[in-house]
């Protein structure tokens, strides 16, 4: 928490504003949120307004936390809300400390580290925890400095804000208007937003009184009228005269202008107060302009190289003189724009100067990664670019590179670029410059320059550690643009170069490996993955033993080998486990185990799987690996009839963060099921919004895409053409066994006998002596449709029951009700048991179309109906709610809070906040504490 500060700021002329955030204060007291806007030029007193505003909070038992952005931070992220909620290397507290080491020093996920991510994630956790404690004002002053993703954290904040006791305060000027800055007035409607104008006359000369101790005088009033109503310009301009001895106060209280020196603009009127402090004070007040509108004292010293007591004197002088002020700990420029004339006023080689001396003091003290990148970054972001970078930033760059391109990778771009450009070529450490400036162009989203680096370097290095790594990036940025078979002929060349050893040709083999598994080759896939694990031996790497035990494992999935995939798993991550380089393996081992163990029906086992890699991607900001388990999460919900669920899970994160298949896989899981519930323009929404992403992967079979493309041919009435779109991907190793069911029911519905005795034996095959209930179930209902046996169809459903799969179950059911009323006997009993047990289920999944195309089927057998299944009608009140969101309401009611609630039921945080968005809308409430009244209500009614 960053305490107000203790300037005291005359606020006059702002009644209606105070009021209204004074309600609000009171509403945040009550437990309800909300958003608010304060826009206005600089000078026009938002900070002021605001800091009086917490003040009042803080008596009220609110918690307050006070950020603002930086012109000279904004390409850093996150620095406004980590000075807010107080994260620094030095704190103690665990939850605070986790973010700290995350962006400062700890581990990463691999080349797909998105720190900023990870730290953004755990920052809305942190205040989801913050306002369990306690209702809470969180400002970000100077939002328009900001970076894009603290604007994004609190674009999210304001979209849930409602959610939590949590009073979000955004404060901007009109100017810089970035596109993510407009975006937040659409968030924050009009009556939460709050437009400060200049003061009206009489609120301006009523202020002047209060400066300068008397009526203003003609000439007084006429010169203040030139300040246009900004409290800043007039507090300026009235000190000024003060400290000049312009002014004069009558024996009838009125003060007269006796002067003609006066300020004829804000920053001619700030320079002026400037003026009147001593040398000394005006160097150490450049110095700290450096470090940015507030600062450490700690750090000042170290960049002025000057004991506090030296510099004590110039700090007084400065707070005597309204320059400074305290900001807890720490001091601050009474206004940005003291800070701006100060900084302005140093030419721009000597400001590049002192920026470097500043960094390199911070960096021998272990100044945290971002505060000497903010030092470094006016040296490369000069038009001179004859200034070099000096050998000991090289050194440094080359120790924080990796935090630095997860935090940052924009800045970690500009500094490793002109760090390559000025190390000799040849030199030692240009290779190892070269790899990190590839790696952060392929963080930053340039594959094509990433590549080209990576590429350039390879012809000067001779470090085997170094050009394994530069052959890694290479190989991702190929695959990344469908280029993988590129890489074969170089990996085959570098692996046999003679004097390797053998970590460095099992580590080469390995890529080789997943370059062939990327092909879809997977015999030569397997081949090369098992010479990895032979050429090690006895040797030990963790690394290539724990990436060979994953192309291993993936080739077994690919192949529907699923009992044979597992023990792989248990043998890798083992390995992967607690080692930072390995992060990126664990993840992705978790993620396909969670996979293995749903294919398997072991659902709960698939849940918690998933449950820690989310946890893990979260953590250490992998936002590729993070987007790969919620699709994941999505395609084990559908398949378990968990549908709300998964359709909140899948659309969680926005496209354009997701690899074009699982956005391919996420559209299917949304349409599979808007499909079965008749909610037809929904799914064939989803469906062309995959379709960019599905030409952008070729040939990749996509299994929910291609099923939900084969359902719109059968809403369509065109049963033939959606057997065809499955037919076409039935080939290869990869099992596909959902297709292979809706294959057979087709070709059968179809008549095409050789197509469903073909596919049928197929399924036999995969069905053979398995352990796995739904693939027994699978063989079952397959043969049961080409034989019309009824008995084994019911036989099916029992297996799909067993395995957790009601929509497998309720189309089992279905051909068996089918199969018995088309039976020569007649018995409509067993039929319309069949039939009830199929309503029943696809009315449990709110799946109407399969419920009304069931009914109109059974119709000519005179079974006109099922039981009475209450549907979800309503769409207000507590009985709209659907399952989940009930578990969620009472989830809130004990308190828990949304990551709380997430690791009960399995869900993101993200997920939990969307479904008690949802809730509040359906109860027509504003809080958490209104979904605890309702709760009661209800309870109440129901006993």
């Amino acid at each position: 928490m960053r305490p107000l500060t203790d300037g005291t700021e005359l606020l006059v002329g702002r009644e209606v504003e105070l009021s209204r955030l004074a309600a609000w204060i009171r509403d945040v007291a009550a437990g309800r949120g909300r958003a608010v806007l304060v826009d206005g030029e600089p000078g026009v007193g938002k900070s002021a307004l605001v800091r009086t505003s917490c003040a009042v909070a803080e008596d009220a038992g609110c918690q307050v936390f006070w950020g603002a952005g930086d012109e000279l931070g904004r390409a850093l992220p996150l620095l406004p809300l980590l000075d807010a909620l107080g994260i620094t290397p030095a704190t103690r507290d665990p939850r605070r400390r986790a973010i700290s080491e995350l962006l400062w020093g700890g581990a990463v996920a691999g080349k797909t580290a998105d720190l900023a991510a990870a730290a953004a994630e755990q920052l809305i956790a942190l205040v989801d925890e913050l306002c369990q404690d306690g209702p809470a004002v969180l400002v970000v002053d100077e939002l328009q400095w900001a970076d894009s993703t603290t604007v994004a954290v609190w674009s999210r904040l304001a979209r849930s804000a409602r959610q939590r006791p949590l009073l979000l305060i955004g404060l901007l000027r009109p100017v810089p208007r970035r596109d993510d800055l407009r975006s937040l007035f659409r968030i924050v409607g009009p009556g939460e937003r709050l437009r400060l104008r200049p003061l009206a006359e009489p609120a301006a000369l009523e202020l002047v009184t209060a400066l300068a101790g008397g009526k203003p005088g003609v000439e007084l009033e006429r010169l203040a009228a030139g300040a246009a109503g900004n409290p800043l310009y007039l507090t300026e301009l009235v000190d000024a005269l003060t400290r000049s001895s312009c002014l004069e106060v009558d024996t009838a209280g009125n003060v007269e202008l006796t002067g003609s020196a006066t300020p004829d603009s804000l920053p001619e009127a700030i320079a002026d107060r400037l003026d009147f402090l001593s040398e000394a004070a005006r160097t150490v007040l450049r110095a700290a302009a450096l470090l940015g509108d507030g600062f450490s004292v700690e750090d000042l010293v170290t960049v002025t190289n000057s004991s506090l007591a030296v510099l004590l004197p110039a700090l007084d002088e400065a707070r005597a003189a309204g320059v400074l002020v305290a900001a807890g700990d720490d001091l601050a420029f009474r206004h940005p724009l003291i800070r701006q004339a100060l900084y302005d006023e140093m030419p721009t080689a000597v400001r590049v100067a002192w920026h470097q001396s500043a960094a390199w003091a911070l960096a021998e003290a272990s100044a945290p990664v971002e505060r000497v990148a903010r030092q470094l970054l006016p040296m490369v972001s000069t038009t001179d670019s004859r200034v070099p970078v000096p050998a000991w930033a090289v050194r440094w760059l080359l120790d924080v590179a990796t935090p630095l391109i997860g935090q940052a990778p924009a800045v970690a771009v500009a500094l490793l670029r002109r760090a390559v450009r000025d190390t000799p070529l040849g030199d030692a450490v240009t290779g190892a410059l070269a790899g990190r400036l590839a790696d952060a162009y392929y963080r930053d989203g340039n594959v094509a320059q990433a590549e080209r680096i990576a590429c350039r370097a390879l012809d000067h290095v001779r470090d085997p550690d170094v050009l394994v790594d530069l052959h890694t990036t290479v190989a991702l940025c190929r695959g990344l643009t469908g280029r993988s078979a590129e890489s074969l002929a170089v990996l085959g060349e570098a692996v046999a170069q003679p004097g390797l050893e053998a970590r460095h040709r099992a580590r080469l083999l390995v890529l080789i490996a997943r370059t062939h598994r990327d092909l879809g080759e997977f015999d030569n896939a397997a081949r090369v993955a098992t010479e990895a694990l032979t050429e090690l031996g006895a040797a030990e790497d963790r690394w290539a033993t724990g990436w060979a035990l994953h192309v291993l494992s993936m080739v077994a999935m690919t192949r529907g080998e699923w009992t044979e995939a597992l023990p792989l798993f248990e043998r890798a991550i083992p390995i992967a486990r607690g080692d930072p380089a390995l992060v990126d393996l664990t993840l992705l081992l978790r993620i396909n185990q969670s996979i293995t163990f749903g294919a398997l029906d072991r659902s709960d086992d698939a849940l918690a799987a998933a449950g820690r890699a989310r946890e893990l991607a979260d953590r250490m900001g992998s936002l590729m690996r993070l987007t790969q388990v919620q699709s994941a999460l999505g395609q084990l919900l559908l398949a378990a009839g968990r549908w709300d669920d998964a359709l909140a899970e899948v659309d969680v994160l926005a496209d354009e963060r997701k690899d074009p298949s699982v956005v391919c896989c996420d559209h299917g899981v949304a349409a599979i099921i808007h499909f079965h519930r008749g909610e037809t323009a929904a799914a064939q929404r989803h469906l062309d919004l995959a379709a960019p992403h599905a030409e952008r992967i070729g040939d990749w079979v996509v299994e929910s895409l291609v099923r939900a493309r084969s359902l719109a041919f059968e809403h369509d009435g065109a049963p033939e053409r959606a057997l065809e779109v499955l037919t076409d991907v039935l080939t290869g190793e990869d099992a596909r066994e959902e297709l292979l069911a809706d294959a057979v029911r087709l070709a059968v519905a179809t008549g095409d006998r050789a197509a469903a005795e073909e596919i049928e034996a197929r399924v036999r095959e995969i069905a053979a002596a398995s352990p796995v209930p739904h693939r027994r179930a699978l063989g079952m209902y397959c043969r049961g449709l080409l034989d019309g046996d009824a008995a084994e169809l019911l036989r099916a459903a029992e297996g799909y029951r067993a395995a957790g799969r009601p929509l497998s179950e309720a189309t089992a059911l279905e051909a068996a009700a089918v199969a018995l009323a088309e039976a020569p006997d007649g018995d409509r009993g067993p039929a319309r048991d069949a039939f009830t047990g199929a309503i029943e289920l696809y009315s449990g999944l709110d799946a109407h179309w399969d419920v009304a195309r069931l009914r109109a089927r059974f119709r000519p057998f005179g079974i006109r109906r099922g039981p009475t299944v209450k549907h979800r009608q309503v769409t207000q009140g507590w009985d709209s709610l659907t399952p989940t969101e009930v578990r969620i309401a009472a989830l809130v009611v004990e308190g828990l809070s949304n990551p709380q609630i997430a690791g009960r039921l399995y869900l993101s945080p993200r997920t939990v906040g969307t479904h008690i968005s949802h809730i509040l809308t359906k109860l027509g409430v504003h809080s958490r504490i209104d979904i605890a009244r309702e709760a009661a209500r209800h309870q109440s009614t129901t006993d």
